[in-house]
């Protein structure tokens, strides 16, 4: 069961109060104050990953942010409503993508800061794990904690 839960309306505006959320969380789980910058650039960037799904999706639904202590460990979630269907994997995949037409080309450039997205969580947490499905997404972001 979640420590805290946070759902906001897919708006830009809204990621900077689930940054602060998610800082406020991990510091009081026993996370490092070393890497508290981390978290909230991990965080910021999964959360504007899933409002960019959204908002070129056309998903009214809220984004969903999970933080959980366990003993040890302190975990974020992210999660979208996007569903991932055989389609949308197959134009994840340059080489797979034809020629984008001027509709398409907004949702590539989603997809493509979605990567970039990724690819800045990685560098800044050991422990994460990306999962896509039929009914969305989740990103899933894990840190020690400092026994109490």
């Amino acid at each position: 069961m979640p420590t805290v839960e946070l759902l906001f309306s897919a708006l830009p505006e809204h990621v900077r109060t689930a940054r602060l959320v998610a800082a406020a969380v991990a510091r009081r789980a026993g996370v490092d104050e070393a890497v508290l910058d981390e978290v909230r650039l991990a965080v910021g960037e999964a959360c504007s990953r899933a409002v960019g799904l959204h908002r070129s999706s056309g998903v009214d639904t809220p984004v969903r942010v999970l933080l959980t202590e366990d003993e040890k460990k302190f975990s974020i979630s992210v999660g979208d409503e996007v569903p991932v269907d055989g389609a949308a994997v197959q134009a994840a995949v340059p080489s797979a993508r034809p020629e984008s037409s001027p509709d398409e080309a907004e949702t590539t450039e989603a997809e493509d800061e979605g990567q970039m997205g990724l690819a800045v969580i990685s560098g800044l947490v050991d422990d994460v794990e990306v999962i896509d499905g039929e009914n969305g997404g989740l990103i899933r972001m894990t840190w020690p904690t400092t026994a109490p």
